[in-house]
This record gives structure tokens, sequence and C-alpha cells, in this order.
């Protein structure tokens, strides 16, 4: 059974950083491209951040240049590093592993930029 375990959320003021962080088990982790998406009330869910089995990156155009994602295979782990982060940036973020046809999520974890 596939589980996503996201943590690393919460409340922060604007300028900040946090660190999310994403376990999987029951998957075999290297062979998945893992990705980093959110939704804002009243909005679609978007790409924030994508991670390639091989360590390729692409990110969403408005955090690009403040967030980074990497990936621990050792430890079936992927991150978010948010740095100047912007009210904004206030969504539910959700993790994401895909491979040919399986694709799975996590529960989500909320983060709050506010002053």
């Amino acid at each position: 059974q596939v589980q996503l375990v996201e943590g690393g959320g919460g409340l922060v003021q604007p300028g900040g950083s946090l660190r999310l962080s994403c376990a999987a088990s029951g998957m075999i982790f290297a062979y998945y491209d893992m990705g980093w998406y959110r939704q804002a009330p009243g909005k679609q869910r978007e790409l924030v951040a994508l991670i390639t089995s091989g360590g390729s990156t692409k990110y969403g155009d408005s955090v690009k240049g403040r967030f980074t994602i990497s990936r621990d295979n050792a430890k079936a782990t992927v991150y978010l590093q948010m740095n100047s982060l912007k009210p904004e940036d206030t969504a539910v973020y959700y993790c994401n592993a895909k491979w040919w046809v399986r694709d799975y999520w996590g529960q989500g974890t909320q983060v709050t930029v506010s002053s």
C-alpha cells in the first residue's frame, strides 16, 4: 500500500521560510517522478515543483527563484524548501508521485503566510 506523508507546514510571516517533506512508503521511490502541488481556497490545484526520477526539475512561474525541490532516494523522501514566502503562497500543499499509470497523492499540509 502506497503512502505519501507530508510534513513541515505551518504559519510563517511574509519573507520567511519553510521546508516541506514528503515521506513515501510502499513503492520503489527511485522510479517515480515526484511533485509538489498546491491549492488555495477557490482556486484550482497548480504545480509548484517537480523532480523527475533522473533529477531534472521544473517549477511553477510564481515560485521560480524562491522554492527548491530535492529528493533523497535513500530516505524515500522529497523536500520543498520555500524561501521569501508571500501571502499568495498560502495554500494546502500536496505531494504527488507518478510513474507510468501509477499516480498517488498525499493528504496535504497547510501553509499559511501571514503577519
